[in-house]
Formats: C-alpha cells, structure tokens, sequence
C-alpha cells in the first residue's frame, strides 16, 4: 500500500478506509502505544510517518526471501 504523498496527516477514517483495519482495531492500537494519534480540538489525526512507521513495524507474513530482503535492502 502506499500513502498519499500530498498529505502530512489522516482522519481515522481515512486511517481506517487506507488499511482496512476496524474502528475498534485503529483505537485500540492507539489506546496501547502502537499507533501514535495527536488531537487538533476534538479531531484525531494519524500523521503519514507515523502511520508508515507503524505498518513497517509490522511482522511479514510467510518465508518469502524476496519480502525479506526488501525489508532489509531498500529498494533502488
């Protein structure tokens, strides 16, 4: 997936709409420390950074060497 270049920050719904993750789910990673959300007023933003950093974080799925090794050698 990639994030829109043109943007420094996201609802969560648009958070959610962009990862396909549940409402419950996006909160309660933030709820926890996984994602980092800031607050303009009452508006909850994810910034396009932090929501990278999160989903790099993740664990890859499988033993694909090609996937590995992206993760490691950035690509050129």
């Amino acid at each position: 997936m990639t994030l829109p270049t043109d943007r420094a920050a996201f609802s969560i719904a648009e958070v959610i709409a962009m990862t396909g993750l549940g409402r419950d789910k996006v909160y309660g990673l933030i709820r926890n420390g996984d994602l980092v959300a800031r607050k303009a007023g009452r508006r909850t933003l994810v910034t396009a950074a932090d929501l990278r950093s999160f989903l790099e974080a993740l664990p890859v799925v499988g033993k694909h060497e090609k996937c590995r090794a992206a993760l490691v050698r950035p690509a050129s």
